[in-house]
């Protein structure tokens, strides 16, 4: 893809695609009729979907700045970036520490091509782009956009913020995280949202098992015990595995049920 013709030339816009129903979700205007019909569709069943969606947006920008503030982390691959909006990682992470380093990875054309239009860099770091996908982590980590960008040499931080439920089957992403962990030095940290069906009704709970059998839905969720294996080996940041908007909020934030959140998060560091 060099430029925007060539990269909309790609997409469809009959299929719904998920960093296109995130974008709508969150209140943005990059998205399709399909991907709005993917959204109201879920919504309709799981009324709650989308402040799940604001909440693992909010604990994006949190767990950002406290790897550029506190852990002093200037390197981060944002492997699902999803269409631009407020509080990107570089922003976030350029606001604390402008020479920090963000390689940016999606699979969507759509958002590559708003990515290289509208993240711009500060003067002291580097923002870069790739079009790969999380099934192959060996592309991401091998391709040359990311190795000029990163230095391997020094901590990394792997934000995997809601990708990982589009790996579909029981284990399936553990390898895949693995795999990407070993090829970052001691001191990097894994910043990981996944969805779950732990705080749903044992309704909403077989339902969704349903939908997930009969592929009617993109997301695969997990329960806690899977998510927290990801984090194996690790050194959990306190306070450990819990729900997105109980991640270290902002003093005085109100935290809602978790049912109406339905996200686990952590953040880990690489002994």
């Amino acid at each position: 893809m060099t430029d925007r013709s060539a990269g909309l030339s790609e997409i469809d816009a009959t299929v719904a695609h998920p960093a296109r129903r995130y974008n709508y979700w969150l209140g943005g205007k990059d998205h399709y009729a399909a991907d709005r019909e993917s959204g109201d569709q879920l919504e309709r069943m799981f009324p709650k979907v989308r402040l799940g969606a604001l909440a693992n947006r909010a604990l994006l920008r949190r767990a950002t700045r406290f790897l550029a503030a506190e852990a002093g982390i200037r390197q981060f691959l944002d492997i699902g970036t999803g269409l631009p909006t407020a509080d990107n990682t570089h922003e976030v992470a350029q606001s604390v520490a402008p020479e920090s380093r963000v390689v940016y990875v999606d699979n969507d054309p759509m958002v590559m091509v708003h990515a290289r239009a509208l993240l711009t860099s500060s003067p002291e770091g580097r923002t870069s782009y790739i079009e790969a996908d999380l099934n192959d982590p060996g592309a991401i980590l091998a391709d040359r956009t990311t190795r000029e960008t990163l230095d391997f040499d020094q901590p990394i931080a792997l934000m995997l913020i809601a990708v990982l439920h589009f790996i579909r089957g029981n284990g399936a992403a553990q390898p895949i995280v693995r795999e990407l962990l070993e090829a970052l030095p001691a001191g990097s940290f894994l910043v990981a949202t996944h969805a779950t069906s732990d705080f749903g009704t044992p309704e909403q709970q077989r339902l969704y098992q349903q939908l997930m059998d009969e592929r009617k839905t993109d997301v695969w969720t997990r329960p806690r015990d899977e998510f927290a294996e990801l984090f194996d080996g690790l050194e959990l940041v306190a306070p450990g595995v819990v729900p997105a908007s109980e991640w270290r909020p902002e003093p005085g934030a109100e935290i809602p049920e978790r049912s109406d959140i339905n996200v686990w998060t952590a953040v880990g560091r690489k002994l």
